[in-house]
């Protein structure tokens, strides 16, 4: 298994116009990054053309569906589809909102970032605790959240057009990235960046969520492409230390200080509670679905140029 373990951006040999970069957030997350892209193709944009993609967690999901279906029938499913009771490995409570899941997950991590003394430290300490979970041993409670990926995406092949997943080896809390070329499936690769705080185990290694990474988006990850698309359902805000620059602006800076031109959307104020502790209230998916489509509309005309 060839997998890419360095925190040092991507460097593509093949053309380096334009990247997509999806970004982490939740069921909610998924629901309005895809509800973008589709307002988008759906006013005459396609950015599923883009000649990279980056994906994490919530992001990975997105871009491997939208390898495998249009962003009008990824909205549709959304929109006509009833939710499914929560699963995935947030949380270890059974019988309990999927809120009180989130917000004892949210809590649990958010000690484990104060307690760190940098990034390299955060992720050592995240790995450690995600390793000490029962599901971190538990084969039955991997095969079922690789079940559950898996039903999620349209097809279990990579792409042609290039995709990196992102996500962190819990063994040695080093960054790592997922492509074509990496020998891992596809399916494997976004349970792992989507894994949130429990490891999932890829052949001898184990990997937990791509935001631990960098932040929710890795943007840096495009470095070196001329245009740079980045959608954030939560809006670039981070969850660590403004010192240690892994937010999205200092993200963004950074792709412009290479040469790149840089747009970002975020979700509209109207929409900000679809996200945070709610993003896997799997009934606020329509919602965030239709929110996101509006705004990718909305925003077609100005991004044209850009893009184009």
């Amino acid at each position: 298994m060839n997998t890419t373990s360095s925190a040092t951006p991507h460097t593509s040999t093949a053309s380096s116009e334009r990247a997509l970069v999806l970004g982490g957030g939740g069921s909610t997350g998924n629901a309005w990054l895809l509800g973008v892209v589709a307002g988008l193709f759906d006013a005459g944009l396609d950015v599923t053309t883009a000649d990279l993609t980056v994906g994490t967690s919530a992001g990975s999901t997105a871009a491997a569906q939208l390898a495998g279906a249009t962003p009008t029938e990824l909205l549709a499913a959304i929109l006509a589809s009833a939710p499914p009771r929560p699963t995935g490995p947030v949380g270890s409570g059974r019988g309990r909102g999927p809120t009180r899941s989130v917000s004892d997950h949210l809590a649990r991590t958010a000690e484990i970032i104060a307690s760190a003394t940098d990034p390299a430290d955060m992720r050592r300490r995240m790995s450690a605790a995600a390793l000490a979970l029962p599901a971190a041993s538990d084969d039955s409670r991997q095969a079922q959240w690789r079940a559950t990926v898996a039903a999620r995406l349209p097809g279990d092949r990579w792409p042609r057009r290039p995709l990196l997943i992102t996500a962190v080896d819990a063994e040695t809390g080093e960054p790592a990235v997922f492509d074509h070329r990496s020998g891992v499936d596809l399916v494997d690769a976004v349970a792992a960046s989507c894994s949130s705080g429990f490891a999932y185990q890829i052949g001898g290694r184990r990997y937990i969520d791509g935001g631990y990474r960098s932040n929710a988006e890795n943007a840096d990850l495009a470095t070196g492409y001329e245009r740079v698309l980045v959608l954030s359902p939560f809006g670039g805000r981070t969850r660590t230390p403004a010192e240690w620059g892994l937010d999205l602006a200092t993200q963004v800076d950074d792709l412009r200080a290479h040469g790149s031109r840089v747009e970002t959307i975020f979700p509209g104020s109207d929409s900000e509670h679809l996200f945070g502790a709610d993003a896997m209230d799997l009934s606020l998916r329509p919602s965030a679905a239709r929110a996101g489509c509006e705004q990718g509309r909305a925003l077609a005309e100005q991004l044209t140029e850009f893009w184009s």
